[in-house]
């Protein structure tokens, strides 16, 4: 809607009733499934049947709450774990690949930038299933001609931690670059001209002008590696991540310690993006 053309007060009406009626449609089941975290109620739906901590704090024998469920509790530290790693890799990787892509004389810097992109467009399943055909492959080559047995190769761990960290680097490279765009090249000319090394440079004036670009891409990678399903479903082992143990639990039939999990992770997530909001708002 332009503000300054005329408009009905219907025209205006039905503009606010389509804001109303998106806002209900986003956060309407989000809402629900935070509400259902505290119902007294073997199901993890409606109706509801009174207020109850026990899909938290119940030790069991007939319910069990998600602090004592080692099963989710595990599937938890996993992904944290896969977070972390594929966000520190993602960090450094896509902070090198930005300054390398804002050198000037970078010979097929456009086909290189193409190329760095496409993991964008790839449907996240055919990203897993071709790295699980290619690591297979690998594997099974080596061991026929070398007697290799390379556990790497196989799914688990690393080949998630590859999985998404070959399409997340792609989000850091586009955060880190659009900042350094704007970063002015005659602060590093004058520390230069001063008598620091490029590596003090580097350190000391660039990084830190990036700093608040790279906490949030660090932010928004970890994020989306601890919630990713699709790459992750085909390449993971014995020790699922959570997406991929709360998809197990639901096609199978569970408790309502899913919607406490889905709880405890909108917290969080809230948590951490009002953070990351927060520092970015003071830094500037």
């Amino acid at each position: 809607m332009i503000r300054t053309l005329p408009h009905s007060k219907s025209y205006s009406f039905l503009f606010k009733l389509y804001i109303v009626l998106f806002y209900i449609f986003l956060f309407a089941p989000l809402l629900i499934t935070c509400v259902l975290a505290f119902n007294n109620s073997d199901f993890p739906s409606l109706p509801w049947k009174g207020f109850s901590l026990d899909w938290f704090l119940a030790k069991g024998p007939d319910r069990v709450g998600i602090f004592y469920d080692s099963n989710n509790l595990r599937s938890i530290w996993v992904s944290i774990k896969t977070a972390l790693v594929v966000s520190f890799f993602s960090l450094v990787v896509g902070t090198m690949g930005a300054f390398l892509f804002e050198q000037e004389n970078f010979r097929f810097k456009q086909a290189l930038y193409m190329l760095t992109l496409a993991p964008l467009v790839i449907p996240g399943v055919i990203l897993g299933i071709s790295i699980l055909l290619a690591s297979n492959g690998l594997g099974v080559f080596l061991e026929n001609h070398f007697g290799w047995d390379v556990s790497l190769l196989a799914p688990g761990f690393w080949l998630v931690v590859l999985g998404q960290f070959s399409f997340i680097t792609t989000f850091v490279v586009l955060v880190v670059s659009a900042r350094l765009k704007k970063f002015d090249r005659t602060l590093e000319e004058a520390a230069l001209n001063l008598g620091a090394n490029r590596w003090q440079v580097i350190w000391h004036i660039t990084l830190r002008y990036l700093k608040p670009s790279l906490i949030g891409s660090g932010a928004v990678a970890f994020l989306m590696s601890f919630e990713n399903f699709n790459t992750t479903l085909f390449l993971v082992g014995s020790e699922p991540t959570l997406p991929i143990n709360l998809y197990l639990q639901v096609r199978d039939g569970s408790t309502p310690v899913i919607n406490a999990i889905s709880f405890l992770m909108i917290v969080f997530t809230s948590t951490l993006a009002l953070i990351n909001l927060y520092f970015s708002h003071k830094k500037e």
